[in-house]
């Protein structure tokens, strides 16, 4: 898991991991974002069914366990009343007992995630398999959070190369100096409200500033 290259290489092992060290029948990752949470490691097309439903509706056991930072246990689909439109779709899916458990840092105040393990058995899931889980996700939200930070700073890398590629076509072509280079280039990015990244990838390729 802390050995994995990237994000979706991370929580793949993770779901993976899950299913070995627990007695669950599938298992998945929805990791917090801005915008709409993502979906990035599923075992199985059932899992994926089951979190677009809830992020659709904003309602059950997911939402619930990233809203709270919270563990959330359905030990039977066909008897919970929290979530009764939902229980009655994971029900139909074969799903019976449920187990969302979120993925935190430091102090518990931030959310990476939540592990969602899901068994076809009614109360599949017993204090024994919820510590494992616990642990589990400990190591998950550390790994992913590291993934995530290492994603980042290459990108950083990535567009600081390209910014500067690009104040050197500037630099060479109009004979600017590197500060002018530069406020061209932002400059055009505030007018055409286009991130500097993508500014300086279109004069790279094309030659051309953005219109």
């Amino acid at each position: 898991m802390h050995e994995a290259e990237g994000v979706e290489e991370t929580v793949g092992a993770v779901v993976q991991f899950a299913l070995q060290a627990l007695d669950c029948s599938y298992a998945g990752v929805a990791l917090s974002t801005r915008g709409r949470p993502e979906i990035p490691a599923v075992t199985d097309p059932i899992v994926a069914e089951i979190y677009r439903l809830q992020l659709d509706t904003r309602d059950g056991p997911l939402t619930a366990s990233m809203r709270h930072r919270a563990t959330v246990l359905v030990r039977d689909t066909t008897t919970d009343t929290r979530w009764p439109a939902w229980a009655a779709m994971v029900t139909r899916l074969g799903v019976r007992s449920v187990l969302d458990i979120p993925l935190m840092l430091g102090d518990e105040s931030r959310t990476v995630g939540v592990l969602g393990l899901y068994s076809r058995i009614p109360d599949g899931f017993s204090s024994d398999d919820e510590a494992i889980a616990h642990i589990l996700a400990r190591h998950a939200s550390v790994a992913v959070a590291t993934a995530r930070h290492e994603e980042n700073m290459a990108a950083a890398v990535d567009a600081r190369k390209l910014v500067g590629q690009a104040m050197g076509i500037l630099m060479e072509r109009f004979d600017l100096d590197g500060d002018r280079a530069f406020a061209t280039l932002k400059r055009y990015s505030q007018d055409t409200n286009t991130k500097l990244r993508d500014v300086a990838q279109t004069l790279i390729d094309t030659r051309n500033l953005p219109r």
